[in-house]
């Protein structure tokens, strides 16, 4: 995975202003990952991560 090339998306494709995306190439695919997060939740990132390590 000497190749792998991570870039910020910068262009107006976003669906919303608040959602970022991350450019990941990998050989010649390029994947775009979206992150959102729900604003009204009460869980925080330190508990999710706990709870999904828990789980797993």
């Amino acid at each position: 995975m000497n190749n792998e090339k991570i870039t910020e998306d910068t262009t107006t494709t976003a669906p919303a202003k608040d959602a970022p995306a991350l450019v990941k190439e990998i050989d010649r695919t390029t994947y775009i990952v979206r992150v959102h997060f729900n604003k009204t939740s009460m869980e925080t990132m330190s508990d999710k991560i706990k709870r999904m390590l828990k789980v797993e």
